[in-house]
């Protein structure tokens, strides 16, 4: 228990430590900030992975990335690395491991994802423990505050900034009735939507014609799923239809 002693647990917070851990703060404050761009921009499109999954997947890369370049710092420093260890190899192997169990909490139901943020968490939550580990304390416990921040207040984010939200339509017309793709594309129109391109499937069953289409939003509001009903359920020749929120 040579190594247990105060002077050694000191190195931990030495002054070339602190600053060490503050240059990889940084590092990663960076990659949080380009990764949320990037996330808007999926969110912008109404996508699941949004700007909580892009920010905590690019901030928590960054801060592994980061602290390889500090390798005389690496357990505070009182532990020089022997020329036989490679602790990337370690690290290698818990964020692969870790990806398997984050892919284990993402479900799909029809058009929606769900989970992403929850396995980007996970996985960022390898990567604290990674940091921790090496001994960046300062860094692992600022990372920690800031994902759970971005956690917290990332869906805020989103819903206050301008996004165009999609909706899943399944639309079944009476027998007989057998509207154009321009049809369609008049009734999403009217109710302020247009069709998503790519995303038409037609169907035929008990002598009706049924389509599925993503309806994508003109402008930056909410979808309101029973406001898009009610909108449907005005337009003659429809004899069933099915609306739900669309994220993928």
């Amino acid at each position: 228990m040579d190594n247990l002693t105060f002077p050694n647990l000191l190195t931990y917070w030495s002054s070339s430590q602190v600053e060490a851990n503050v240059l990889i703060l940084l590092n990663t404050l960076g990659g949080l900030l380009l990764g949320t761009i990037v996330g808007y921009e999926r969110s912008y499109h109404g996508r699941a992975a949004g700007i909580r999954t892009y920010g905590l997947v690019c901030m928590a890369s960054s801060g592994l990335t980061a602290i390889v370049g500090f390798p005389h710092f690496w357990y505070g420093g009182a532990f020089p690395l022997g020329v036989m260890t490679d602790p990337t190899r370690v690290i290698q192997g818990i964020v692969t491991g870790i990806g398997f169990l984050g892919a284990g909490v993402i479900m799909k139901e029809g058009f929606n994802i769900s989970g992403l943020s929850t396995a980007a968490s996970i996985w960022t939550s390898s990567v604290i423990g990674v940091i921790c580990g090496s001994g960046f304390y300062l860094a692992a416990i600022m990372i920690t505050l800031v994902a759970s921040a971005s956690m917290i207040l990332g869906g805020w984010i989103e819903n206050l900034l301008p996004s165009r939200h999609a909706a899943a339509v399944i639309l079944t017309f009476e027998q007989g009735c057998s509207p154009s793709e321009q049809d369609l594309k008049m009734m999403a129109a009217s109710l302020g939507y247009r069709l998503a391109e790519g995303s038409t499937s037609i169907y035929f069953k008990d002598g009706c014609t049924e389509w599925h289409v993503i309806f994508l939003a003109t402008t930056s509001k909410q979808v309101s799923i029973p406001n898009l009903a009610n909108g449907l359920s005005q337009h003659k020749g429809l004899h069933a239809y099915q609306v739900a929120f669309a994220r993928n």
